[in-house]
């Protein structure tokens, strides 16, 4: 049988390097993102489920997750930060939108693959959240995006627990500096801090 593994935030960075993988691996490959020409993209030709789907959406996930016929493998990756500033320039409506991604759409995504894998024959499965090491050491001007990596991590650890009975295991990667085009509106921050 062939291992099947679903991406989120599969239209860039990361997640389309890690899908790419996976597509070349000859996985049975599912890519979620908001827009199906970066899916196309991604997938360069190769068989590729595409899922279009705002993950901080509950019923488009939901949607997403129903088609498909089995999940061994989710990455769940998607993410955005939103530009450094002091907590108090920070717009309320940035950080209620980092927030439906990074944090409803992360806990969205594991819930619907919690239940597939929990209910699917045989049962079980792998959830691999992307953190990130600014839950470890965070940034200047990072509140919200750091915020939600720690959300991240407290997600992780709680399914890692409640995964057991299932055969469901989780776990988290928390990547440093990657040059993805989210990590490109971040440059030049370390080098101002404090000037």
């Amino acid at each position: 049988m062939t291992r099947s593994i679903l991406i989120t935030g599969a239209g860039a960075g990361i997640g389309r390097a890690t899908a790419r993988a996976f597509l070349t691996a000859g996985w049975d490959v599912s890519l979620l993102g908001r827009r199906l020409e970066a899916l196309e993209e991604t997938a360069a030709g190769h068989a590729a489920r595409f899922l279009t789907c705002d993950v901080g959406d509950p019923a488009q996930v939901e949607a997403a997750f129903a088609t498909l016929p089995r999940l061994d493998v989710l990455f769940n990756n998607a993410g955005i930060s939103a530009p450094a500033a002091p907590i108090d320039e920070i717009p309320v409506e940035k950080w209620l939108e980092v927030s439906r991604t990074n944090i409803t759409g992360m806990f969205l995504c594991a819930r619907a693959a919690f239940g597939l894998m929990r209910r699917q024959t045989p049962r079980g499965g792998r959830i691999i959240n992307n953190g990130s090491i600014s839950a470890h050491v965070p940034r200047p001007g990072s509140a919200p995006y750091t915020m939600s990596k720690h959300a991240v991590t407290g997600l992780t650890r709680t399914l890692g627990l409640d995964g057991r009975a299932f055969d469901i295991a989780c776990a988290q990667v928390d990547i440093g500096n990657a040059l993805t085009d989210m990590a490109r509106s971040l440059e030049g921050l370390t080098r101002n801090a404090g000037k």
